[in-house]
C-alpha cells in the first residue's frame, strides 16, 4: 500500500517571521509538559487501531502491514494514538489496491519509498530548524554577556528542542504544499528521464550516464579537530553548496553522505562542469576545505533513487586515487570530452582499481583557451 493522503493541520498560518518567533516564544513558555504531537499532525489522537481499520474497511493485519511500512513498530496497545488522516490515508491506498490500480505488494513498496524519503526529510529540516534556533539563542546570550560560546553540544539542550517544536508547528501549514509541489515537479523530471531512456532516439539521447563522486580532501583530520557544531555547519555548506552547482548544470544529485556528493549527468559535458566548478567553488570558499572529484561514462541501474553498476563503481575509486584538486575521469568520458572545446586533458598512468580492474584515467582541466588542445 502507499501512503497518499496527507494530515492537514487547522493551524493558521502566521503572516510574518517577526509572527512566528512571537507566537513560538509565547508558546515555549508553557512548553514544559506540552504535546506536539496534536499539532504536528493537524489531528488530535483519537482513534485505536481497530477503529482505524474499520473505518478505512481493511482488515487489521492490513493495517498493520501499512503502518509498518511507513517505517513505524506495530502498534499491539488499544490506545489511542491514531488520527482521522491515518483513516483516511489507509483508506485512500486500500482504495487504490481494490480497483486494481496496484496490487498490495507494489503498494506496500511504495509506502516505504515515502517513509525513508519523508523520515531523513523531517530529520533533516527538524536539525536545521533547531540550528537556527541555537543560533538566536547564541547571539542574545551573547548580547547580554553571557554563555559558554564555544559549547557545543551532540543533541540540543531541551530549551532548544521545546523552541524547535514549537517553530515547526507553526510553519508545517506553510511547508505541507512544498512539499508536494517539489514532489510532483522531481516526479515530473524523472518521468522524463525514464522516457527518454526507453526511446533514446526520439529524444536525441542515449542510455548512457555521466557519474560523478566530489568529496572533501582530509575529511577526517577535520572532525578531529572541529566541534560538532562547527562540522554540522562543514557538511551543511559542502551539500548546499554541492546542490547549487550540479542543479545550475541541469544534474541531479543522487544522495550526499558525509565528505562526499554522488550525481549524474545525460552527457559529458555538464558533468565535467559541474566537476570543475565544484572545485573552484570549494577552492573559494573560506569553511570548506579542497575537494577532489572522479567521473566515469557507461550504463548505471536506477534502483529507489539511487544509482548502481559498474559505471558508478569506477567513479568511486577514480576519486579515491584522485589528488586534492583535480578531476579525474575514465576513458570513455576522456573521448567525449575530447571532441569539445573548453577542456584540457592530461593521460595518466594505467592503473588497477580494486573491483574495478585497469584503467586509463585522464586529468581534467579547463583549458586555457578555446581552440583545439
Amino acid at each position: 500500500m502507499t501512503d497518499s493522503a496527507s494530515p492537514q493541520s487547522p493551524t493558521s498560518s502566521q503572516s510574518s517571521q517577526s509572527a512566528l518567533t512571537a507566537q513560538s516564544s509565547q508558546s515555549a513558555q508553557t512548553a514544559a509538559g506540552e504535546d506536539f504531537t496534536a499539532r504536528l499532525l493537524g489531528r488530535p489522537l483519537a482513534l485505536r487501531r481497530r477503529e482505524v481499520s474499520v473505518g478505512a474497511e481493511v482488515s487489521l493485519s492490513s493495517a498493520r502491514r501499512f503502518w509498518h511500512a511507513l517505517g513505524f513498530p506495530v502498534v499491539d496497545t488499544d490506545d489511542e494514538l491514531f488520527t482521522a488522516a491515518d483513516v483516511e490515508a489507509l483508506r485512500t491506498v486500500a482504495e487504490i489496491v481494490r480497483e486494481g490500480l496496484l496490487d498490495e505488494t507494489t503498494a506496500l513498496s511504495l509506502t516505504r519509498a515515502f517513509a525513508r524519503s519523508a523520515d531523513r526529510l523531517a530529520g533533516w529540516q527538524s536539525q536545521l530548524i533547531a540550528e537556527a534556533v541555537e543560533a538566536d539563542m547564541t547571539s542574545a546570550l551573547a548580547a547580554e554577556g553571557e554563555g559558554d560560546l564555544s559549547e557545543s553540544r551532540g543533541v540540543p539542550s531541551h530549551e532548544t528542542a521545546v523552541e524547535t517544536a514549537n517553530r515547526l508547528a507553526v510553519l508545517t501549514d506553510r511547508l505541507e504544499p512544498l512539499l508536494v509541489y517539489a514532489w510532483r515537479r522531481h516526479l515530473s523530471a524523472t518521468v522524463s528521464r525514464m522516457l527518454a531512456d526507453a526511446d533514446p532516439e526520439s529524444y536525441g539521447l542515449t542510455k548512457m550516464r555521466s557519474v560523478g563522486f566530489a568529496d572533501l580532501v582530509n575529511f577526517t583530520a577535520l572532525v578531529r579537530k572541529m566541534s560538532e557544531r562547527d562540522l554540522a555547519r562543514l557538511v551543511s555548506r559542502f551539500e548546499a553548496l554541492s546542490a547549487d552547482v550540479i542543479t545550475a548544470h541541469g544534474g541531479r544529485l543522487i544522495k550526499t553522505v558525509g565528505d562526499e556528493v554522488l550525481f549524474t549527468t545525460v552527457t559529458a559535458a555538464p558533468a565535467a562542469a559541474v566537476a570543475l566548478d565544484l572545485l573552484d567553488a570549494m577552492s573559494d570558499d573560506d569553511v570548506l576545505p579542497e575537494a577532489r572529484v572522479g567521473m566515469a561514462r557507461g550504463p548505471i541501474l536506477s534502483r529507489l533513487g539511487d544509482v548502481f553498476g559498474t559505471t558508478v563503481n569506477r567513479a568511486s575509486r577514480l576519486t579515491a586515487v584522485a589528488q586534492a584538486g583535480t578531476v579525474m575521469v575514465d576513458a570513455t568520458m576522456a573521448r567525449e570530452l575530447a571532441t569539445l572545446s573548453g577542456f584540457e586533458l592530461t593521460g595518466q598512468r594505467r592503473r588497477i582499481l580494486r573491483g574495478v580492474g585497469p584503467v586509463s584515467p585522464s586529468v581534467l582541466r579547463r583549458a586555457p583557451t578555446t581552440g583545439r588542445r
